[in-house]
This record gives C-alpha cells, sequence and structure tokens, in this order.
C-alpha cells in the first residue's frame, strides 16, 4: 500500500488593506513563482495548499527552508503550510477522469443545425451548458 506523501513548507503571508480591499497574498521563495490568495487567513491557507501542490506536482520536491532567514515586511507572518501530495494527486485524477468528454449523439431539427451552422455556434456546449442548468 503506497504511503501518503505530506510535504510542510514554510510559506510567507502578507496581510494587505488597499484598494482591492483587505486580503492576504501568500508566497515562498522556497517555491520560486509560487503566489496566491485569499481573503481570509483561512481561504489564504486553502489556496496555499493547491498553488504548492500545482507547483511541486512532477517535480523534485525541494528541501524546506529556515524561513528565519527570510526578510518579512510589516505585514508579514510565516506560515507552514501541510500538503499531502498523494491525495492532491487523487483528487487531481478524480477531477480530470469527470471532466473526460464522451461522445453523445442527439437528433434535433436539420433546420436548427443548419442554423448553428451559419452562426457559428457549438450545438456541444449549448446542450452541456442547458444540462448543467437543468441538473442544478
Amino acid at each position: 500500500m503506497m504511503s501518503d506523501n505530506v510535504l510542510v513548507y514554510p510559506t510567507i503571508f502578507h496581510e494587505a488593506n488597499d484598494d482591492d480591499g483587505h486580503y492576504f497574498t501568500v508566497t515562498s521563495p522556497n517555491i520560486p513563482g509560487m503566489v496566491t490568495e485569499g481573503d481570509t487567513r483561512a481561504e489564504a491557507a486553502v489556496q496555499a495548499v493547491d498553488a504548492l501542490a500545482t507547483m511541486l506536482d512532477g517535480t523534485d520536491y525541494p528541501k524546506p527552508q529556515d524561513p528565519s532567514e527570510w526578510e518579512l515586511k510589516a505585514g508579514d507572518s510565516v506560515v507552514y503550510i501541510s500538503v499531502n501530495m498523494t491525495q492532491w494527486q487523487r483528487e487531481k485524477a478524480a477531477y480530470q477522469a469527470a471532466q473526460k468528454k464522451v461522445r453523445v449523439n442527439i437528433m434535433l431539427p436539420e433546420y436548427l443545425r443548419d442554423k448553428a451552422r451559419i452562426a457559428d455556434v457549438n450545438i456541444s456546449k449549448v446542450a452541456t451548458d442547458a444540462l448543467q442548468k437543468v441538473l442544478d
């Protein structure tokens, strides 16, 4: 049985109040390019899990840095984020499987098919949107 691969990385939460409102931006010098945000600390932490997992997926995981060496600005705090990569990859695979497209034949009047072609309307998209609306 495969054991879960749990990683813990320090991140920097920056609390901001500006024209965009009050929010938290999350970065990590340990993971260059990783940035996300949330309106609350809790939302930012949830977004940070997904951002870290996305950035780390398919890579050799870097060793977590010692955040005591990071220069923090006013409004910054160090928050450790735990990411269960095994669980995240299972959820990603399940999501991708749910998004898999399948061919379905439908019957519709010929004149509607012709009008859709002329108007460059994607019948599959219209059918998908309509079904989603009915089922929600």
